[in-house]
């Protein structure tokens, strides 16, 4: 039986998600029989590969570099799911977005900074206006929010696709 190759991401999060990932104990020997992970802060790969089956992205989209990578994530992906409350609707990286990024940046690496003030340049991306959620940028084909999902979720979804149930849809969450 040929393994199901699985990427995991992320981008502008806490990796809260992916601990959730990790939390699956037992069940991800059994999984590792089916899947081969491919892409991610679990393996080595540096470079997202092509003709991968499922991708679970935790993390909002928040800076030039995020959309770079969730673009070619989709454009190599069969199956991409947002992971999370951020990736789902922007959650905790969204709290800046009232913010204009220029006052950010001052606020965090001038007036918060004891030493070197200055806001950096060199090999920091550049951030976008507003943190959004994967569903704003590119074609997301299931949610599983939570903050983070539970285990026994995750562990759920990636079954049912092993097992060639799709799983229904779910709907964005958008808090208020």
């Amino acid at each position: 039986m040929k393994k199901v190759k699985v990427a995991t991401a992320w981008l502008d999060g806490c990796s809260g998600c992916h601990m959730s990932l990790l939390d699956m104990d037992a069940a991800i020997i059994s999984l590792g029989r089916k899947i081969d992970i491919v892409y991610g802060p679990l393996v080595d790969a540096q470079e997202f590969p092509e003709d991968v089956d499922v991708t679970l992205v935790e993390g909002a989209i928040s800076s030039q570099d995020d959309l770079s990578r969730i673009q070619k994530m989709r454009q190599r992906t069969k199956i991409l799911i947002s992971l999370g409350d951020c990736a789902v609707n922007g959650n905790v990286p969204a709290m800046r977005n009232s913010i204009p990024v220029s006052k950010l940046l001052q606020r965090v690496y001038v007036d918060g900074s004891e030493e070197r003030k200055l806001i950096p340049t060199d090999r920091v991306p550049a951030l976008l206006k507003q943190a959004r959620p994967l569903r704003e940028f590119v074609k997301v084909d299931f949610w599983l929010p939570g903050c983070p999902p539970p285990a026994k979720a995750i562990l759920g979804l990636i079954t049912d696709l092993l097992e060639g149930r799709k799983p229904e849809p779910t709907q964005p969450v958008k808090f208020g």
